[in-house]
């Protein structure tokens, strides 16, 4: 690992990937884009100010992120799942243009330019890969509860760019990999107003997610590419 992209790294996660990797690749540049001026980064990772939703603020980015190198990692950690008072909804009576406008913003828009602009960076001829965060409720064939129709529909759809994302880049470079992470169910923001619902040997700090992701990227191969994997490595079927 030479050259390491983490959007979202402002977030529970995101700055949990960050610090693990500064700290497993010492020797490597890393970049933390976040959309906050005040984001924390650890010594020697370098910020990026980035707005995912404006093309010309990711092309800066990933001007910045490509004078190292390739990218042999990129990682994608935001998203969303409430805002506001803007929660999940139970049933289609709470279905709203407004949310799913939000979650689709964040949870596909966002991912997929970011995708444009940055998986041309991966290496040409070695291996590179590029993984998106989704979650195991964007798979159809999985879903056996219903509700959450934003949040499910926007994941499902950011598996689908993932997928499109891996057929094209395969094309370039047969060693490139695209798949999504499911991180379990986190100690964070986005999942704090239902923790009390995962018992608590289920629930896993940011810390701990993050590390078995990491152990899952590592394993990943070529064959793994356009699919989605749970933090301990089980393939979800679309």
């Amino acid at each position: 690992m030479r050259n390491i992209v983490v959007s979202g790294g402002s977030g529970a996660i995101g700055s949990a990937f960050v610090g693990e990797l500064a700290r497993k690749y010492p020797q490597a540049r890393i970049h933390s884009l976040s959309r906050s001026p005040d984001a924390r980064v650890p010594e020697g990772v370098h910020r990026l100010q980035v707005d995912c939703l404006d093309e010309d603020s990711l092309q800066a980015a990933a001007e910045q992120a490509g004078k190292a190198g390739a990218v042999d990692l990129m990682i994608l950690a935001g998203g969303i799942l409430h805002q506001g008072d803007m929660m999940p909804e139970k049933s289609l009576r709470e279905l709203s243009a407004e949310k799913l406008l939000a979650l689709f913003t964040a949870n596909t828009i966002a991912p997929a330019l970011t995708a444009k602009h940055f998986l041309p960076l991966l290496p040409r001829d070695r291996r590179g890969v590029f993984a998106a965060l989704s979650a195991r409720v964007g798979s159809i064939s999985d879903n056996h509860l219903g509700g959450w129709y934003s949040y499910r529909a926007s994941k499902a759809a950011l598996n689908m760019i993932i997928r499109n994302a891996a057929i094209e880049i395969r094309r370039r470079n047969p060693q490139a990999i695209a798949a999504g992470l499911h991180p379990g169910t986190v100690e964070s923001g986005l999942s704090q107003p239902f923790l009390r619902n995962v018992a608590p040997e289920k629930r896993f700090s940011p810390q701990y997610a993050v590390s078995r992701m990491l152990d899952v990227i590592a394993a990943l191969t070529p064959d793994d590419s356009g699919q989605c994997f749970a933090w301990d490595g089980s393939l979800i079927d679309p």
